[in-house]
């Protein structure tokens, strides 16, 4: 699938913001502490998506009702559904120099139903021109496994467009709008599970 850049300035992708906050302390000492052990950009990227699926609990997974919608909360609370953990993987990456952006799907039940925005993560390492799609959301239901990889894509799911699934191509430099309202509205998760946008 080609992916395309919302914004034609690869500088966009390695902007911070109130959600993306990778000026934030909490996320560089989370930064410096991975880059220690992995100085390349290529463990790095790997170190930090590995750090954000496996540390992390999705917070529908663990029960925890905490809503996190900025980078350094993540980080801090160890909790957040597949939007905030591709946040925080993203400002982890930019905090590094890593060109990384925001980029979703649309999924469903197994037969079709309850439609919901899926949230993941474009990279670009430095010198190339591609960029690769990571999901950091958590290998959990059993039989999920997302893995990190910069050639075949290793998704937690694949789009099934005969049910009305969807892979939209579009990268974002800042959580999309609907996303970020939908966080940031919610008091507590089963709020935020009610509310989930249903298409971009």
């Amino acid at each position: 699938m080609e992916l395309i850049q919302q914004n034609p300035d690869i500088s966009a992708y390695l902007s911070t913001s109130e959600a993306v906050d990778h000026d934030h302390p909490t996320v560089r000492a989370v930064a410096d502490r991975l880059a220690a052990d992995n100085a390349d950009a290529y463990s790095y990227v790997k170190a930090a998506f590995e750090f954000v699926r496996d540390t992390i609990p999705h917070s529908q997974d663990s029960g925890d009702l905490r809503v996190t919608w900025r980078a350094s909360d993540v980080l801090e609370q160890g909790t957040g559904i597949c939007y905030a953990k591709a946040i925080a993987y993203t400002a982890l990456l930019r905090a590094r120099g890593i060109p990384a952006a925001l980029c979703y799907q649309r999924l469903a039940d197994e037969d079709g139903s309850n439609p919901a925005i899926h949230g993941l993560v474009a990279v670009r390492l430095p010198g190339e021109e591609r960029w690769a799609r990571q999901d950091p959301r958590g290998n959990v239901p059993p039989g999920v496994d997302a893995r990190f990889s910069l050639e075949e894509e290793r998704l937690a799911w694949v789009a099934r467009p005969e049910f009305g699934e969807v892979d939209y191509p579009e990268l974002y430099a800042e959580p999309h709008p609907v996303v970020l309202a939908t966080l940031r509205a919610a008091p507590d998760r089963p709020y935020l599970w009610r509310t989930l946008p249903t298409e971009l």
